[in-house]
């Protein structure tokens, strides 16, 4: 199979208005929960604007796209807006790669219990068979959940994510039931097509460290909370689907719970077999011992001695490499073919008085980063695709409109796209590698 150069948005952060109402729909306007007080009513006016989209990514050079579809806008509209945008990228010769769900589900099911419900995970199903009616046979890569630690994690513990709860003492039943949807869309998706199926889940590298930040300090109190943060963030959406078993939760609250909620055939249901692993990678975190009042059993910290971008995260390309190295070592041969799904950074970009962006942080950050992924491909690593996160500025969820991920900058008042110094540099990154992943 041909490395896939690729780049990846979400139906919230640029589509625009025309769906039924998403649980970030209720969010942002309700409430002081985005920085700059926006939403995505309008966003990127993408569901109007996708033809100039697509022909900026062919102008590009990518060979792949990787969108997310808007469940409410689906359940409104039927899939037509979909339907145009799955030709009009193959009528452009790039792969159409679809994520079934990036954390905008109709609210009319969160009012009935969200994720915390099971039959949610059957409604998820049903969703994912109607997609796969409808474009199973142009897609190239299906993708059923985006990163479901992080829409457990900040939207229903932290809070500061969609829907808002605080369940902390009670966490899993939304993990148990992402993973049943997902297993459950896998199946549903094969009845209608071949194409490869997967999920892309979030890895943060966890580095056990003293309150300096540094690995130097780190106490055997720190390690474990290192050890916990990764059962959380990097094993509980792997181990099941992988694996076939939770793996050990025994440091988080409500973890007795768990075995209450899995019923005869649901972990095999979620250990259906998948043919890719989507990785979403931004950076390592520091882990140490919780402090008093921390719900959880670690804290976050800073790793120290690293520069930072303007998100405040530290710039580790080289453990891009040893994730998708450990990925190996820990799954075996139960490991898929690995994607790198999404991976980029959010700098202050601005147009200067030319009317060009020079975001040379931008370039460095993704030169290094891709070297990174070539080293573990060297390695031995089977890494298929590259997916720069993101195509476009856009609504970057509690951020808002503060933080720029895009390859391309976006004047959020006219909708005028310019292209940066790093659209630049990626369209010859590709013109100029030929990669056989």
């Amino acid at each position: 199979m041909s490395f896939s150069w690729g780049v990846a948005t979400s139906a919230y952060q640029i589509e625009g208005g025309g769906r039924l109402p998403s649980i970030w729909d209720t969010f942002t306007h309700d409430g002081d929960h985005i920085v700059d007080d926006s939403t995505g009513d309008v966003a990127c006016d993408h569901v109007n604007r996708y033809a100039e989209d697509v022909a900026l990514m062919a102008e590009l050079g990518v060979t792949a796209y990787r969108f997310s579809i808007s469940w409410p806008r689906v359940e409104r509209d039927g899939t037509g807006f979909y339907d145009r945008l799955v030709d009009a990228l193959l009528g452009r010769g790039i792969d159409p790669v679809a994520t079934l769900f990036h954390w905008d589900l109709p609210q009319v099911l969160q009012d009935d219990g969200g994720w915390q419900r099971r039959d949610t995970a059957q409604r998820f199903a049903e969703y994912a068979d109607r997609m796969g009616r409808a474009l199973g046979d142009r897609v190239r890569l299906w993708l059923t959940l985006n990163e479901p630690v992080v829409h457990l994690v900040y939207g229903h513990m932290w809070g500061i994510h969609a829907p808002g709860l605080h369940l902390f003492d009670d966490p899993f039943p939304v993990a148990h039931h992402q993973l049943l949807g997902h297993g459950l869309a896998v199946a549903a998706l094969r009845g209608h097509t071949a194409s490869p199926i997967g999920i892309a889940n979030s890895y943060s590298p966890a580095v056990a460290v003293g309150p300096d930040g540094t690995p130097e300090s780190a106490t055997d109190a720190d390690r474990a909370a290192a050890l916990a943060y990764d059962a959380l963030h990097n094993r509980l959406f792997t181990d099941p689907i992988l694996l076939g078993r939770y793996p050990d939760l025994t440091a988080f609250a409500g973890h007795e719970r768990l075995a209450g909620l899995i019923r005869d055939g649901d972990l095999d249901a979620i250990a259906a077999p998948i043919d890719a692993l989507g990785v979403n990678y931004y950076n390592p975190f520091g882990a140490g011992a919780p402090s008093a009042g921390n719900p959880l059993p670690y804290d976050m910290r800073l790793l120290a001695g690293y520069p930072l971008t303007y998100f405040g995260w530290p710039v580790v390309p080289g453990a891009l490499r040893d994730l998708l190295v450990e990925l190996r070592e820990r799954y075996g041969a139960a490991l898929p073919p690995i994607h790198v799904t999404e991976n980029g950074c959010a700098y202050d970009d601005r147009l200067g008085p030319d009317g060009s962006c020079d975001d040379a942080d931008r370039v460095s950050y993704l030169e290094a980063h891709v070297a990174a992924v070539r080293e573990a491909v060297a390695a031995g690593v089977d890494v298929r695709g590259y997916f720069v996160w993101s195509l476009l500025d856009n609504f970057e969820w509690a951020e808002g409109f503060t933080k720029r991920f895009g390859l391309v900058h976006v004047d959020f008042a006219t909708q005028r796209r310019t292209p940066k110094a790093s659209y630049k540099w990626y369209r010859d990154q590709i013109a100029r590698v030929s990669w056989d992943g």
